[in-house]
């Protein structure tokens, strides 16, 4: 799907005002309401736009600690590989997880309430999952920057 200048404007917006009006988003961008509705529609149809979601302060919530852990697999054929995954989609406290490229395999982006969870979490949990070889825990002592959206002015830059 080809995304032009006019889209891009309408997921910037959206990115950071999912609740505002199709007329609002409409008279923003300078379309009429039944077009914007049309563009709109057409990027959730091709997948652009994947979910509208509140997004929530995780102190605010209780999830006072998060880490980025590392992971490093014992063996990497792909039947550990997805044993390694099946167990990690089940884990809660995991938002993220990213295979990756360089010393380590995967990269995990953890939420617990305080540093007691987190170590009962890494024990219990974790360490439990057959095929890790090591990880190691970074604990996030503050955030610089923190953003849920894309820039898609980028594209075709």
């Amino acid at each position: 799907m080809k995304i032009d200048e006019i889209d891009k404007k309408i997921l910037e917006i959206l990115q950071t005002n999912g609740r505002i009006t199709n007329a609002k988003l409409a008279a923003t961008i300078g379309i009429s309401p039944p077009a914007m509705l049309e563009r709109v529609r057409r990027l959730e149809s091709a997948g652009v736009i994947s979910q509208y979601a509140a997004v929530l302060d995780r102190e605010k919530v209780g999830l006072e600690v998060m880490a980025i852990v590392s992971i490093s697999l014992a063996a990497h054929e792909l039947e550990s590989i997805d044993r390694f995954r099946e167990r990690l989609l089940a884990l809660d406290e995991v938002l993220e997880c990213h295979q990756v490229s360089g010393e380590d395999d995967f990269i995990l982006k953890v939420v617990l309430g305080d540093i007691k969870s987190y170590s009962e979490f890494a024990m219990k949990k974790l360490a439990a999952i057959p095929g890790i070889q090591n990880f190691k825990s970074s604990i996030v002592l503050s955030t610089i920057k923190n953003s849920y959206s894309l820039p898609v002015k980028l594209q075709d830059a």
